[in-house]
């Protein structure tokens, strides 16, 4: 019952590329993926999952206060994050295992693909960060990378790693610098906060007493000169970038 009620709140530049120039290492890269998995077939199955849940257990005040939540939200950020052709700010972060991550340094080696979500609560952001990991070894053609950007404490990182064996770097922004930065941070109303508790979601946990703020769900393509390249940031969480425009992002920086 706790794990049911657990999800149904979740509902509501060529700088630094490396291209393909050994047939046998393409050939090995294209042995491990053929295509990237399609995020939004995906959210639709979880959706179709997750909603006799939702009408079992959500009272119509529980509905009323997340969809009124969410017109919010819709209304204070009416276009989350940045725009295509800004510079992305600069930022210094702990991984999930206390080492310090800086963007700029990481784009030395490559592209970045920048994914802020919400937290290993959360499904969709689960989801969403399992289709990434289809396009890995793609990036890894164009020496780029994922690194994800969470309000959750590194420890609960560092389960959710264990956990999901995830091939990239995860990053806790503990004091929503970034996450602001990036124009999508928003603060958690006290009501939804409730349904969220009622609903076995206690956000203080996985990010520490008092914070529970989070950001819009958005992912950012920069290349190696911190210039945003692509970006998707929505509102409705349920909204991601495809894995497949990600690889188009990176594909032309690096043409």
């Amino acid at each position: 019952m706790k794990k049911q009620l657990f999800v149904i709140v979740s509902f509501f530049v060529f700088f630094g590329c490396a291209h393909k120039n050994v047939e046998q290492e393409q050939s090995r890269e294209m042995s491990t993926i053929s295509s990237p998995i399609s995020f939004e077939a995906e959210s639709q199955k979880l959706q179709e999952k997750m909603a006799p849940d939702i009408k079992k257990h959500a009272t119509p005040e529980d509905i009323r206060v997340m969809s009124q939540a969410a017109k919010d939200l819709a209304d204070i950020l009416p276009s989350p994050g940045l725009s295509v052709g800004e510079r992305a700010p600069d930022f210094t972060l702990p991984n999930a295992f206390g080492q310090s991550i800086t963007l700029s340094e990481e784009l030395k080696k490559g592209p970045v693909v920048l994914v802020f979500y919400r937290g290993s609560w959360c499904p969709f952001c689960n989801l969403h960060l399992h289709t990434l990991q289809s396009i890995v070894p793609k990036l890894k053609e164009y020496n780029a990378q994922i690194i994800a950007v969470t309000p959750q404490q590194p420890d609960e990182s560092a389960k959710e790693l264990q956990e999901k064996d995830y091939p990239f770097e995860v990053v806790s922004d503990l004091d929503y610098l970034v996450s602001k930065a990036y124009n999508l941070y928003f603060d958690m109303q006290p009501d939804l906060v409730a349904v969220y508790e009622k609903f076995g979601i206690d956000l203080e946990v996985y990010n520490g007493k008092g914070r529970t703020g989070l950001p819009v769900p958005g992912t950012l393509v920069i290349d190696g000169q911190r210039i945003v390249q692509a970006v998707q940031a929505d509102t409705d969480y349920k909204k991601r970038m495809e894995p497949a425009a990600v690889v188009a992002a990176i594909e032309k920086i690096c043409q």
